[in-house]
């Protein structure tokens, strides 16, 4: 199991930020920043995923209870 599945949305978040800033310093070595940023792209997958998962789930509900079907989309 990876370490992205044992954590929530927020934490994948918290965590995601945290690395962003760190190679945002740019003092990190390259192989750390090579770490960071694969880890970093691994919880940017989870995150975009749990959120799709959230879309699908709440257009379930509201398909189900009778009301329009709907989209979230970026820039809205």
């Amino acid at each position: 199991m990876d370490k992205e599945q044992g954590m929530s949305f927020e934490q994948a978040m918290d965590e995601l930020e945290d690395i962003v800033s760190k190679l945002e310093e740019g003092e990190v070595p390259l192989e750390k920043a090579i770490e960071y940023y694969q880890q970093g792209m691994k919880l940017s997958k989870y995150c975009h995923e749990t959120l799709q998962n959230a879309e699908k789930e709440m257009t379930k509900l509201i398909t189900d209870d009778g009301a329009k079907n709907f989209s979230i989309k970026e820039g809205e």
